[in-house]
């Protein structure tokens, strides 16, 4: 679990065109926002 204000752990998931992003790819550099959606584009 997380903490508000703790930093995110590493981790890896592909993108829209099939290219895997890190995590940390953007550490230092961007703002990321996570945001999930249960559910979504599943029909149910």
């Amino acid at each position: 679990m997380v903490d508000v204000g703790q930093q995110a752990p590493d981790f890896t998931l592909p993108a829209h065109d099939g290219q895997n992003i890190t995590l940390s790819q953007y550490r230092g550099d961007k703002s990321v926002v996570l945001s999930f959606h249960i559910f979504s584009f599943t029909g149910g």
